[in-house]
């Protein structure tokens, strides 16, 4: 049983936890080398160079890092590799799901490696209920109660009382990344869950980020930032700073890029992403089935929004 102060340390450190979520949270790639396995010198630079630009959070294994076409291994690897190169300087978000046993044995190794968090998949079983979703995340936050626990949100059927409910259920979940394409949905389910309860992260990155906010969302995660963290981070201070104004100006320079992203229900999600790593010189184009690499006009379309970056941002 812990005792009263282990108790308040464990409250000490979660509300420390909410408030770093409250930022730029990236969503790095996993680089992969010719040969088809992880680049993982490569890993270490690309988050070095992110942390080294000012962003403080980090999600190894998240979609943007292909976290479904990794093994378990590589998975585990990522989060070490992470923890190890950036983990002093920046807070560790460790991507965790699939079915509940494997989550919970990552859980358990994202907390053994030294991460600050875990943030849960939305469950891809093809028949979820109301309080399977429930239990679900319940076994994984209970299964790490020293760790932080963010929600993967992507479903409109979830209700704000259900991640009401599990908040009372396990203290340490603390935040929620928001990801349904919806406004009005998110408010709702914000106010009805408890604003000030959870940390509510704008899960749809940079293009959804100034309507979230004005809602109640502090956060937003971002794969942009592995390509231009300093924009990124400029639309985030713009935000914090109420200043809608010039938050708009920076969603209209990346909104081509953003675009091409969520194209085809983001079916070039991470390709967009590792071509401009690729044209950059910081990463190959490779990513694996059922992504792919892009067709040549797409390629130069990236090349010319670069250029355009490189104009203001020197890319």
């Amino acid at each position: 049983m812990q005792s009263d102060d282990d108790t308040e340390t464990a409250f000490a450190g979660l509300e420390h936890t909410r408030a770093t979520l409250s930022g730029v949270v990236a969503i790095p790639v996993t680089p992969f080398a010719e040969d088809g396995s992880v680049d993982w010198d490569r890993h270490a630079a690309l988050l070095q160079r992110l942390v080294s630009a000012g962003v403080g959070a980090v999600t190894p294994n998240g979609n943007t890092g292909e976290f479904y076409t990794l093994t378990p291994a590589e998975a585990r690897r990522a989060a070490e590799n992470t923890v190890k190169e950036v983990g002093e300087r920046a807070t560790v978000i460790v991507g965790v799901g699939l079915d509940t046993a494997g989550a919970v044995a990552a859980a358990a190794h994202a907390r053994d490696c030294g991460a600050n968090l875990v943030m849960v998949h939305q469950p891809v079983h093809p028949y979820i209920s109301g309080e399977g979703w429930t239990e679900y995340h319940r076994t994984v936050a209970d299964a790490v109660p020293e760790l932080g626990v963010v929600l993967y949100v992507r479903d409109a059927r979830i209700t704000g009382e259900q991640i009401a409910q599990l908040g009372e259920l396990c203290p340490n979940v603390v935040g929620v990344k928001y990801s349904v394409a919806d406004p009005v949905r998110f408010a709702s389910v914000a106010q009805d869950a408890g604003r000030e309860r959870f940390v509510w992260l704008a899960g749809l990155a940079e293009l959804s980020a100034p309507g979230y906010f004005a809602l109640g969302a502090t956060g937003f995660t971002s794969g942009l930032a592995n390509v231009a963290p300093e924009i990124a981070l400029e639309m985030y201070r713009l935000l914090a700073a109420g200043d809608y104004h010039g938050a708009l100006e920076i969603w209209d320079l990346i909104r081509p890029f953003e675009q091409l992203r969520a194209a085809d229900s983001s079916a070039d999600n991470v390709s967009v992403v590792k071509e401009a790593l690729a044209q950059l010189g910081l990463s190959r184009r490779d990513v694996r089935p059922p992504s792919r690499t892009l067709p040549t006009a797409v390629r130069g379309h990236i090349e010319s929004i670069l250029a355009d970056w490189g104009a203001r941002w020197q890319l």
